[in-house]
């Protein structure tokens, strides 16, 4: 049985923000096109006043990004139907950089669960489980974090980075209540996924 996250509430805290800012620099999964920053104006207007607004564009699976429900769920929640408590909570982060280190394509297993749990006790009910892999030292060297800095269909077969095994989605899933999961790196699945069976499970 797990426990609540309600029992047992932080007394202090400090925001930690995990994000990677969105510029030239901003690593893409091959097939996406990059990110494009374009200026609609900056300076003085004729009426006077100073004036600055820019167009971006951008895939959504990108950088730092949520996948919503949907995206791997036919008939589930897309993003702008989340509750924002589902994005905001307690966390857990059980650390698999040492595994990562002997495998830059370990998939992480439920013995890295188990073994945190060990330490710590079983995982609130109602946290967020993130996973840290060490991969995010790597931003933005897309070769280093992607394992190819070539782009197209073709750097498909090139993709090398950690993720979460499909039985570790399922063990998930069936045996904790978690709100939701991250990790550090381009996928929840492995580089070399092709089924992508830990996106479709959680």
């Amino acid at each position: 049985m797990c426990a609540s996250v309600e029992e047992h509430p932080f007394e202090s805290g400090t925001w930690i923000d995990l994000t990677h800012e969105f510029s030239a620099e901003t690593l893409y999964w091959p097939t996406s096109d990059p990110f494009q920053i374009d200026t609609v104006y900056v300076g003085y207007t004729e009426a006077g006043y100073y004036y600055e607004a820019y167009s971006i564009c951008t895939a959504e699976h990108v950088g730092t990004h949520l996948d919503a429900p949907i995206h791997f769920a036919e008939g589930m929640k897309a993003v702008h139907e989340l509750e924002l408590g589902q994005l905001t909570g307690n966390a857990v982060v059980i650390d698999v950089t040492e595994q990562v280190s002997e495998n830059r394509d370990y998939r992480i297993q439920i013995d890295d669960i188990l073994d945190w749990e060990n330490h710590f006790g079983t995982i609130p009910s109602g946290a967020i489980l993130l996973f840290r892999t060490g991969f995010s030292d790597y931003w933005p060297d897309a070769e280093q974090y992607l394992g190819t800095s070539d782009r197209g269909d073709d750097a498909i077969k090139h993709l090398s980075f950690p993720g979460i095994h499909h039985e570790t989605a399922e063990w998930l899933v069936a045996n904790r209540n978690i709100k939701a999961v991250g990790l550090d790196t381009a996928s929840l699945d492995y580089g070399q996924s092709t089924e992508f069976k830990s996106h479709q499970i959680l």
